[in-house]
């Protein structure tokens, strides 16, 4: 299973979000949509997302990050990058605002790629949360409002009108402090160490030797978690005594076991399942982990 959710993935995930079945390029430019918070989950998962977006929350909650946490405790603005995983918790019961989540191309078709992940708003290490005072809300509140009207209209350049839109909150929140009031997790360690375990075991069971595995290092965790990959190899091993390294190597013999005992793969099918470039060094992988040849497990086996 991915760790990265998907527009088509949020989608489904959130079906009231995208009522009139919006396509995933809108105008043949990227994607585009806004729609009130009150269609989302109290709760959200935490992953990364291959989508911007923008959120003007009224309501209280909590953003969880892999080591931090802020509490939303007024309005606010989030700008959420691809490359942060994070995940929500409401706290009251009315959830109001609105969501816009947009790709890079819609925002900048003409930009290089990397334009957003630039940007003071939108790059890694920014603080993301701009808390507004009430006369920022109602600016804000009427630029989404105007959103939702131009969405749901028929007026052919409605994405260009939509593009200036978004570019207006954004310039709004340049104009505002980002907020300084995020609080370290009491066990950072302990959290993120649960992140790692849980990232792990969801790429697993392989189940068709096309989905090869994603995270193979500690390298990808910790990207994929947006740690350094020394602060999570300190925290896993600091909780459970052992490396990355050893977990990950571990459930990968595990699934490669499985797989030799369960299906007909051959060996070079498991091996690129299993994210291994070449069958022999799959093969010096596993008789290190098992002392076994993949061929003789496989006939133990039987």
């Amino acid at each position: 299973m991915k760790n990265t959710e998907s527009i088509s993935e949020f989608y489904q995930r959130v079906p009231s979000a995208n009522p009139t079945g919006l396509t995933l390029n809108n105008a043949g430019v990227g994607h585009f949509n806004v729609f009130e918070r009150n269609s989302c989950y109290r709760k959200t998962p935490y992953s990364r997302r291959d989508f911007y977006k923008v959120s003007f929350i009224i309501g209280t909650g909590k953003l969880y990050y892999a080591d931090r946490w802020i509490e939303i405790d007024r309005p606010a603005l989030l700008f959420s990058n691809p490359m942060v995983p994070y995940s929500w918790e409401a706290i009251s019961e009315s959830q109001l605002g609105w969501f816009s989540l947009f790709t890079e191309t819609f925002l900048h078709p003409t930009e290089r790629k990397d334009f957003l992940q630039d940007s003071p708003l939108f790059k890694i290490g920014a603080n993301p949360v701009f808390f507004v005072d009430e006369n920022q809300q109602k600016s804000l509140s009427a630029i989404f409002t105007k959103m939702m009207e131009e969405i749901e209209g028929d007026y052919p350049h409605k994405y260009d009108m939509l593009r200036n839109y978004l570019h207006l909150v954004i310039h709004e929140a340049m104009k505002m402090q980002p907020a300084e009031t995020f609080e370290r997790q009491i066990n950072a360690s302990a959290r993120i160490t649960s992140l790692f375990m849980e990232l792990l075991e969801r790429q697993f069971p392989i189940d068709t030797p096309e989905n090869a595995l994603r995270l193979k290092t500690a390298n990808d965790f910790a990207k994929s978690l947006s740690v350094h990959a020394n602060h999570l190899n300190r925290s896993v091993k600091e909780i459970t005594g052992k490396t990355t390294t050893e977990h990950i190597s571990a459930r990968i013999t595990k699934e490669a076991q499985a797989l030799l005992s369960h299906t007909n793969w051959n060996v070079s099918e498991i091996a690129y399942s299993l994210g291994f470039e070449y069958p022999a060094y799959f093969n010096i992988f596993f008789k290190k982990q098992t002392g076994l040849t993949p061929g003789g497990a496989r006939t133990r086996a039987v």
